[in-house]
């Protein structure tokens, strides 16, 4: 036996063992993975830690809450696969609930419109307050507003809101960070004032805050400073995202890090793993991760019904 057969037979042994031990991505159909059984089961709970928090005071007033959601489902890994994602549920559900128990309407957005791609894997079977909201809230996600319209439309006069909301799941690095339209949205919720609320894998797309205008011909945006700059947040970390594919959740390494592009233009990411942990800096409200979803929401209702009383 040559030195290849030893080094095939050894990884034939390695996949053998990473396939007793549930840590292979599962493939759903031709190309597409959803995550290894093993890291489901550390990573997608069955029942999230949403502890049903009232609040003394509900908003009654008319500004709701905009929520940026991504409207594509697949990502291509470095190796070709492609791993099926969208929307973590657990990062859009477990906020909702606390922003209607705060008593604030949320409107849904894509980028132009498409239904919302959700990680259904990730669905927490036994919590019925999720799936309760995520039924509440299935229509709008099947027919969204479009981010494309709004700002060609309605943003310059409209004074509807209070929040612009982005939950993770890693399709949220998927076409929010390069939508102009999306970046116009943040520029102009920066202009006015208004809370952003971004969690897990959703502050990749505040890289889109850094682009041209939809309608400007400029190339460049020197002149303009990020609107993040100096702020810190936390999001999911990168050194975790390097570290999934070991585990099966992803089908390979991933394409690029948000993180990485996001210290670039001047943001701190202040944690170093995704423990649950939320973070206030001015009017950013971040999260790390699912974990974080039910602190994330408690605190972002909170200090919106601070500042809107």
């Amino acid at each position: 036996m040559n030195m290849q057969d030893l080094l095939d037979k050894a990884k034939d042994t390695l996949d053998n063992a990473k396939n007793t031990l549930g840590l292979e991505p599962q493939e759903t159909e031709a190309g597409i993975y959803i995550p290894s059984t093993s890291s489901l089961k550390i990573a997608a709970p069955n029942k999230t830690n949403y502890d049903h928090t009232s609040y003394d005071n509900p908003y009654t007033g008319d500004k709701k809450i905009m929520m940026v959601c991504t409207e594509e489902q697949y990502m291509t890994m470095e190796n070709g696969n492609k791993f099926d994602t969208g929307n973590h549920p657990v990062e859009m559900m477990v906020p909702l609930l606390h922003f209607k128990k705060a008593g604030f309407d949320v409107d849904v957005f894509t980028p132009t419109g498409e239904a919302v791609k959700v990680e259904q894997w990730a669905m927490p079977e036994d919590d019925d307050d999720v799936k309760q909201i995520y039924s509440e809230y299935e229509s709008k996600f099947n027919n969204p507003n479009s981010i494309a319209d709004f700002v060609k439309n309605d943003m310059a006069n409209s004074d509807d809101y209070a929040a612009i909301f982005i939950p993770g799941g890693h399709g949220a690095m998927l076409g929010l960070p390069e939508d102009k339209n999306l970046g116009a949205l943040l520029r102009w919720g920066h202009e006015k004032d208004l809370f952003t609320l971004a969690i897990c894998h959703g502050p990749a797309a505040l890289l889109a805050a850094d682009l041209n205008s939809p309608d400007s011909s400029d190339e460049g945006n020197s002149e303009r400073d990020f609107i993040f700059k100096g702020y810190k947040m936390v999001a999911f970390p990168t050194v975790m995202d390097k570290q999934m594919p070991k585990i099966g959740y992803l089908p390979g390494p991933m394409p690029w890090y948000f993180a990485e592009k996001l210290e670039d233009l001047g943001v701190t990411i202040d944690n170093k793993l995704a423990s649950g942990q939320t973070h206030q800096d001015r009017k950013l409200i971040s999260g790390d991760g699912p974990l974080a979803a039910n602190e994330f929401g408690k605190l972002s209702a909170t200090e919106l019904l601070k500042a809107l009383s």
